[in-house]
């Protein structure tokens, strides 16, 4: 795992460095303008989002480590890629970056919260005492918010410049997304068939069953359909790279990071799926 820990924080801060290149001050303050649908999404990615997951671990009966790995991914905020995917299902584009942006931010509190509070209750022992709660969270401020904030100012001063290359940027950083996980896979080749065989039916059932838990839960309190194909778009494309992150911060097995590529193969599957059908809802 020597490589994926190498290029995963680089490759998260690239990441978050294009995230701030797209952002503006009113993907911001829309929040405080337009809290509602802000909030419904924000309840079914960080709260119930994490609950499912920890209801199938117990429903699967699944290993602590695999366990730990779900809910890692679980606590991870929604990915770039969910923007992407809100734009071509005629959902609620500037909702989506609101959502992904500011929930991005939180995360540096959020996930090491969930990952800990997690593996407290799974019985999880193996965590190295020097590895703390807040030393997780100033590691991943270190790669997520601080690259964040960096791409927002290049993007204050450089306007024209970025907005004629956002498509550019918005490409590069899904290659960066698919160099961690292919290192994973060439890494761990000899071992990924056995660990899918145990994840990924977990990973499959929380991806199915949170995308359409938010989606009935946006469809009796959001504002329209299009905000509704948004929140259930970003609880079911999570930030992998980030998940990647943390768990080669916390643990040094990979089979931690296993329910992580596992989930990112299949987000895209059900996530394309699950986009067309939306597009051609009313």
């Amino acid at each position: 795992m020597e490589i994926v820990t190498k290029i995963a924080p680089i490759a998260l801060a690239l990441i978050m460095l294009g995230l701030g290149l797209g952002l503006t001050t009113q993907d911001f303050t829309r929040v405080i303008k337009n809290p509602k649908d802000f909030i419904i999404g924000l309840i079914c990615q960080l709260i119930i989002l994490p609950i499912i997951a920890y209801i199938l671990i117990l429903v699967f009966k699944t290993p602590i480590e695999l366990a730990l790995g779900v809910m890692i991914i679980a606590a991870a905020p929604g990915g770039v890629t969910s923007n992407v995917m809100t734009k071509f299902a005629k959902g609620d584009v500037a909702l989506s970056v609101s959502l992904t942006a500011v929930i991005s931010l939180i995360s540096i509190i959020s996930v090491p919260f969930i990952i800990f509070k997690s593996a407290n209750l799974l019985g999880v022992s193996n965590i190295s005492q020097e590895i703390t709660l807040t030393g997780v969270a100033l590691k991943m401020a270190g790669v997520v918010t601080v690259p964040v904030l960096i791409g927002m100012i290049i993007r204050r001063f450089s306007e024209k410049f970025v907005s004629a290359n956002i498509n550019i940027i918005e490409k590069i950083t899904g290659i960066l997304f698919l160099i961690v996980f292919a290192a994973i896979w060439i890494e761990e080749r000899e071992n990924i068939l056995s660990y899918l065989a145990q994840a990924g039916i977990i990973v499959l059932t929380l991806n199915i069953v949170m995308m359409l838990i938010a989606y009935f839960v946006a469809k009796s309190f959001a504002t329209g359909i299009k905000q509704t194909k948004c929140i259930a778009l970003e609880c079911g494309l999570q930030n992998g790279t980030l998940a990647v992150f943390v768990a080669t911060q916390i643990f040094s097995d990979v089979i931690y990071i296993i329910p992580t590529a596992a989930y990112a193969l299949i987000m895209y599957i059900t996530g394309f799926m699950f986009m067309y059908i939306l597009k051609n809802s009313n």
